[in-house]
């Protein structure tokens, strides 16, 4: 497939991704992850300052939620513009906008393309004094068509399952013996880890870094090697990082320029030479 030139492979573009991807084609992306800001009216701090005098950014929304909501429409929008009719993809919410999100979502992607609310469950951080402390993030997952791509992911049978072997009580999937894959992963995810401790070896210095096993969950599952990854919010770059140690084209967009020096930085260390677009496409 050729990419027109405006939708380049390996290439950061710095701005705003709703601006960005009016330019690319349509059913160009075969796989979108998604980690816009959470609208948890907080500011967050990057590590480190660039030459722009840039050290942070702020996740706050005049008029709140009814604010939020429809500048993510907008961009969503886009997003399914530019998914191909075989492509997925995944939204990463928070407690405080999921279920309006998953609203929009079903509008955009239609109800029926709705496949997934993965539940990504972890420990650490704070615990709250009157509140059950909040330790999951939810990934909604859509397809744009009944034809997409799965490929199952395993982990390894519990100690007692490989003991007592597969019983008739298990129901229609008894067979005579254990998988040897192991145990399809379902859609609630204990085993990924969150990064928060400051000495981590993958962190970044980015406030809302993910987990490179995170990612490559994502992406082994919904993708195949050559096939076009989308991050319309990255970040520090976790995805397109993942992306290409997995043999994957990747496209980056992010507003922060901060955040486009960090990615940047981290392509180069992987040796990937990534183009950097700055704000204007012109």
């Amino acid at each position: 497939m050729t990419i027109p030139c405006f939708l380049q492979p390996n290439t950061i573009y710095c701005g705003d991704c709703k601006e960005i991807l009016t330019k690319f084609p349509d059913a160009c992306v075969d796989l979108v992850y998604a980690d816009p800001p959470f609208c948890t009216n907080q500011n967050y701090e990057v590590s480190k300052e660039d030459e722009y005098g840039t050290r942070g950014f702020e996740d706050r929304w005049k008029g709140g939620i009814q604010t939020y909501i429809p500048w993510m429409e907008a961009r969503i929008e886009q997003i399914y513009r530019v998914l191909k009719h075989s492509g997925l993809f995944y939204l990463h919410c928070s407690i405080h906008a999921g279920h309006y999100l998953k609203v929009a979502c079903d509008k955009i992607f239609g109800y029926e393309n709705f496949r997934n609310e993965i539940i990504w469950c972890y420990s650490g951080g704070g615990i709250p004094k009157k509140d059950f402390p909040n330790k999951h993030d939810t990934i909604f997952r859509y397809s744009k068509s009944k034809k997409y791509t799965y490929n199952p992911e395993y982990r390894p049978y519990t100690k007692g399952t490989v003991k007592r072997g597969r019983t008739q009580v298990k129901g229609k999937y008894f067979d005579e013996g254990l998988r040897k894959e192991g145990t399809p992963i379902t859609d609630w995810w204990t085993d990924i880890k969150y990064i928060h401790s400051p000495t981590d070896k993958e962190r970044c210095g980015y406030p809302t870094q993910k987990s490179e096993s995170l990612l490559e969950r994502i992406i082994k599952s919904s993708s195949n090697p050559n096939d076009v990854v989308l991050d319309p919010f990255s970040g520090c770059g976790t995805t397109i990082a993942v992306a290409h140690k997995l043999a994957r084209r990747w496209v980056g967009i992010e507003i922060s320029p901060v955040a486009c020096n960090l990615m940047k930085d981290r392509m180069i260390e992987l040796d990937a030479n990534p183009n950097v677009i700055e704000r204007s496409l012109e």
